[in-house]
């Protein structure tokens, strides 16, 4: 697996929370929309057909935010998997908090080692580990 690999998780997480955000945009910006006057005169802004196109992108959006969580819950499990098959515990952990937990590798060095560990050095450890299975698999 590479490292690439290793972070769709978090770039999933990442998209849903831009979908969110935007959703959240669509259901502020259907509540302010004008109800449509009836008096018989032509309007140049229908508002029951921006009302209907609101409603029509937020149902689509909320839909998409669903299947990305799917997803999530599957690229979560992938990555579980491929990180059980590790020897190494201390190579484990560091998988473990990088890419399912999401922390930053400063954070992975201090909850690994505390303050003797670095974010290289734990990132180094990653990488040097991504790498030889890489020449493993090639072989």
């Amino acid at each position: 697996m590479t490292v690439k690999e290793l972070s769709q998780l978090y770039w999933l997480n990442k998209e849903i929370a831009m979908d969110e955000k935007r959703l959240a945009q669509l259901e502020e910006q259907a509540k302010s929309v004008s109800s449509p006057k009836y008096d018989g005169m032509p309007h140049s802004h229908d508002a029951g057909s921006m009302t209907e196109k609101l409603v029509a992108e937020i149902v689509d959006l909320q839909a998409i935010i669903a299947a990305k969580h799917i997803q999530c819950i599957h690229e979560k499990q992938r990555l579980e998997r491929y990180i059980e098959q590790i020897d190494d515990a201390y190579t484990r952990q560091i998988f473990e908090l990088r890419f399912v937990e999401r922390m930053a590798w400063d954070d992975v060095a201090y909850a690994v080692g505390g303050e003797d560990c670095t974010a290289g050095s734990v990132k180094k450890k990653c990488y040097r580990y991504v790498d030889s299975t890489k020449e493993a698999e090639a072989v």
